[in-house]
């Protein structure tokens, strides 16, 4: 998609910090005038500095899009400085965890096209998923934009219904984190059995990182690939006899608590 109606109308990202600047980074790679980019964002980096947006200045009349991409604690705030773009042509998309789109409509005003999306941290390599949701105002050029400038960052799904925001949150938005202890843990148990520290846990890391991209690059399921790495009676199997029985509820109860307290910060 190109993106003619930015560098026309302008964008404006209020907030960039890792997340922002990990989307920033892939709109320029990606052909966005940097120019065409608002940023308001108190504390700027160096980097930012030298992208070439125009920053806190002032905003152009109507702008294509305005991202919310600052913490849920800060929105009240920050969104004071977006109002006078609500109930236009302006698309507002938000990527802060816990916020509905009716929040946004209270403060924008009850035309104003929206958008929820909830990305996850290995955006910052390019490599996260996002979930999105519009509200009744939002057209099908306005979701083809937001999920084209979210593509910059990995790819994207969209959802039937926000209720299933605090599960994606649950699952993908925290889920990066399961995998980091996951990795924390199998070095630990490499140490234990006589491994340096090191060692262990570049092993753990590698590991990983392997399975996830040949998951990522394979057309069976996990199912399989599981089951094509497992000989009967090995040690994979006697590993996935300790696994199994315990992983699946462990994982259920983890993904549901971190889904409960989605819907505790949105109400």
């Amino acid at each position: 998609m190109d993106f003619d109606r930015i560098a026309r109308d302008g964008m404006v990202l209020l907030g960039c910090g890792k997340m922002g600047s990990a989307m920033l980074a892939g709109w320029l790679a990606r052909g966005v005038p940097p120019g065409s980019v608002h940023v308001i964002e108190p504390t700027p980096s160096d980097w930012l500095r030298g992208t070439g947006v125009a920053l806190n200045t002032d905003l152009p009349p109507a702008p294509a899009v305005a991202i919310v991409a600052v913490k849920p604690q800060m929105m009240g705030d920050a969104l004071p400085a977006l109002q006078a773009l609500g109930n236009g042509a302006t698309l507002f998309v938000s990527i802060a965890a816990g916020t509905t789109m009716a929040r946004f409509s209270d403060a924008l005003g009850a035309q104003t096209p929206i958008i929820r999306a909830m990305p996850n941290t290995p955006a910052a390599v390019g490599a996260g998923i996002t979930a999105l949701i519009g509200n009744a105002h939002v057209s099908e050029d306005q979701m083809a934009l937001a999920e084209a400038l979210l593509a910059a960052v990995g790819q994207t799904v969209r959802l039937e219904d926000e209720a299933q925001m605090d599960a994606v949150t649950g699952l993908s938005g925290s889920g990066p984190a399961y995998v980091f202890h996951m990795i924390e843990a199998m070095a630990e148990a490499g140490v234990a059995e006589g491994l340096a520290p090191e060692l262990a846990m570049q092993l753990a890391r590698a590991t990983v990182i392997g399975a996830g991209q040949l998951a990522a690059g394979s057309e069976e399921s996990a199912e399989q690939l599981r089951i094509n790495v497992t000989s009967p009676k090995g040690t994979t199997a006697a590993a996935l006899d300790v696994l199994m029985p315990e992983l699946p509820p462990l994982m259920a109860r983890a993904i549901k608590a971190a889904t409960d307290r989605s819907r505790e910060l949105s109400a």
